[in-house]
């Protein structure tokens, strides 16, 4: 006799959601790559990779766009990562953009290569000739991704244009594209902050140790606290001094900003974030709090 009472918990619908959508583009796509930087989203995702197709290997590559001012932990933890389930790394550096000409690095204190990322991933795109790309985001990080889809088409020129966004029914997806056109995938679309630390604990995750707090040398800049790096172009008039801090996120060490605080266990942290009430980009990203348009705007450049 069949249960008729069998029940889903919030994790679980949204883990088979986003495997569902993982395993429709693996297979409508001929050259899928999935964004992976080390940070939580995507180590999420990678698991959901791996749990989608297991125990075959994930079939795609997974993709870093470095700036080349990274966090050290974050890149010690890609390497290993990468390394223990045998995906393929692709590495596309924004320095080797620079270095060819394709992108003029920003100068002064504000200087970050955030931006610069953009020129970077599109080219690779091209010269790997991927189709779709996996990204990590999520629609309670800022009001711009609640334009986006699930399968979100880029032009030619990898242009993101919330009026020429494909309709989604149901779980029914669009993925139909011609040659030189690609769609950006977003399995963690219905996810929120507090999900994926949830997803982390329940799966045990490792995570890098920047997500925990530590005592790190910082310096305040526009209200949030910047790690004191060479290419963080620390003034004089912003003393660096030693805080107990964690990373909500990881990006650019340039622009990506530290919170204080003394959660330095996953139970901790889950409780510090169920209680904020301002959200991880508007917190720990100095390029996208310039405006609430700056987030919309560097998707229509192309990276986002």
């Amino acid at each position: 006799m069949q249960r008729s009472d069998y029940l889903l918990s919030q994790l679980d619908v949204l883990e088979a959601e986003s495997i569902h959508i993982i395993r429709e583009v693996a297979a409508e796509f001929e050259r899928p790559v999935l964004l992976f930087s080390g940070g939580k989203d995507s180590i999420v995702m990678l698991r959901l990779a791996q749990k989608a197709f297991w125990p075959a290997p994930i079939p795609f590559p997974v993709m870093h766009v470095d700036t080349g001012h990274n966090f050290p932990e974050v890149i010690e933890y890609r390497d290993r990562r990468v390394a223990e389930l045998g995906v393929r790394l692709v590495v596309a550096s924004v320095q080797e953009s620079i270095d060819s000409g394709r992108v003029v690095e920003e100068t002064g204190r504000r200087a970050s290569r955030n931006r610069l990322q953009t020129v970077t991933l599109l080219d690779a795109i091209e010269a790997q000739e991927f189709d779709a790309a996996f990204g990590g985001a999520r629609r309670d990080e800022e009001k711009a991704r609640a334009k986006e889809r699930v399968v979100s088409f880029r032009d030619e020129f990898g242009q993101w244009d919330p009026k020429n966004q494909r309709p989604e029914l149901w779980n029914l997806f669009n993925t139909r594209i011609r040659r030189g056109e690609h769609v950006r995938v977003f399995p963690l679309s219905n996810w929120t902050e507090l999900d994926i630390w949830d997803y982390v604990r329940r799966e045990e995750l490792e995570l890098p140790s920047i997500y925990f707090a530590h005592s790190r040398r910082v310096f305040e800049r526009d209200g949030m606290l910047l790690a004191d790096l060479p290419y963080a172009n620390r003034g004089e008039d912003e003393p660096a001094f030693e805080a107990t801090v964690r990373y909500r996120t990881v990006g650019d060490a340039s622009c990506t900003g530290a919170v204080k605080s003394n959660a330095a266990t996953l139970e901790q942290v889950i409780e510090e974030i169920a209680a904020t009430r301002i959200t991880e980009r508007g917190q720990t990203r100095a390029d996208d709090r310039a405006s609430e348009a700056a987030m919309e705007d560097r998707k229509k450049e192309g990276y986002f």
